[in-house]
């Protein structure tokens, strides 16, 4: 008999073990999600929650977010292979009902799952643009 709980080895508990997974991450995303993942050599799936107060003002609708998540990940851990996940959300996803977020985190754990596959393509490394400000518009303090 398979065993469906959510115990403490099956979370992301360290910063360390945050920030592997955000070193050049597999991602998926819906409307409202985020997913961010990586193979781990643990044995199982283990996930990792990010619910900003900047997206999610109220701590009873976080709370709730979590707790779907949570729920979510603990019925379909035993399709997915041994990955490291964190889960972010977006603006709006406080305003969605309980169905459509399930519906919607379903989808994501395949998806990801895939992507993180032995054989699946890398994701294109992130480039991050630190381009001048054109002279025109710096900003010099001492201009009249």
């Amino acid at each position: 008999m398979e065993d469906f709980s959510f115990s403490r080895e099956l979370r992301l508990l360290t910063p360390s073990h945050y920030s592997r997974v955000f070193n050049e991450p597999a991602r998926a995303a819906t409307p409202y999600f985020t997913l961010l993942a990586k193979p781990n050599d643990v044995g199982h799936p283990r996930l990792g929650l990010t619910v900003a107060k900047k997206r999610c003002k109220k701590a009873c609708q976080r709370n709730r977010i979590k707790r779907l998540a949570r729920e979510s990940f603990r019925l379909n851990r035993h399709k997915l292979d041994n990955i490291d996940i964190v889960l972010m959300v977006k603006t709006g996803v406080d305003e969605q009902t309980n169905e459509e977020l399930s519906k919607q985190l379903a989808k994501l754990w395949r998806k990801v799952n895939e992507r993180c596959k032995p054989g699946a393509p890398k994701p294109p490394a992130h480039k991050r643009h630190n381009k001048k400000r054109p002279a025109s518009k710096q900003r010099n303090p001492k201009q009249s």
